[in-house]
């Protein structure tokens, strides 16, 4: 893949944050004034990096396709809940009031869209709850039981009542 056009902005206000972003073909590194030209040269590859991960992360196929949504189900369910399996998941258009659903007859489990760009872990989690639903319906002892032998579950309900609040969603964990 070609090395993307970069610009540099340097600013006098800027004390010691370094950003950047793409701007069309463009991405525009942010940078202090002050800063000397090794710096800027380290500053400039580093934040590539760092937009470049974000990017391919964004763009995985687990965010994308049904098919590699149901895969990770697999590998979560057999690491975390005696491999308990759905019937299929898939994304849906954002939900009103929930991150997920999961109807337990059928074995089906429905991903909001919204949930797209969190990270890999949080979304791992809101699996691994709809998993345990196959298991468990209600959100009783034994349901909390077998979700938090996902080691991240406490981090990323975190995670996820701060994104409801800060997007005014009203979403809770108890849905």
């Amino acid at each position: 893949m070609p090395e993307p056009q970069v610009e540099v902005r340097r600013s006098a206000r800027r004390r010691r944050m370094v950003s950047a972003y793409r701007e069309g073909d463009t991405v525009v590194v942010l940078l202090p004034a002050r800063m000397s030209k090794s710096e800027e040269k380290h500053w400039v590859a580093e934040m590539l990096s760092r937009l470049q991960r974000s990017e391919t992360r964004r763009r995985s196929p687990t965010r994308t396709s049904d098919a590699a949504l149901l895969a990770r189900c697999e590998e979560l369910a057999d690491r975390y809940l005696d491999g308990v399996q759905p019937s299929s998941v898939r994304w849906v258009p954002p939900m009103r009031t929930r991150w997920a659903s999961c109807t337990p007859s059928e074995g089906t489990i429905r991903i909001s869209e919204r949930l797209r760009d969190v990270p890999g872990w949080v979304l791992d989690y809101v699996l691994v709850h709809e998993l345990a639903h196959l298991e468990v319906p209600g959100h009783g002892k034994d349901f909390w039981d077998l979700v938090h032998r996902y080691p991240k579950a406490e981090r990323a309900i975190g995670y996820l009542e701060g994104l409801s609040a800060a997007a005014g969603l009203g979403i809770t964990e108890e849905d």
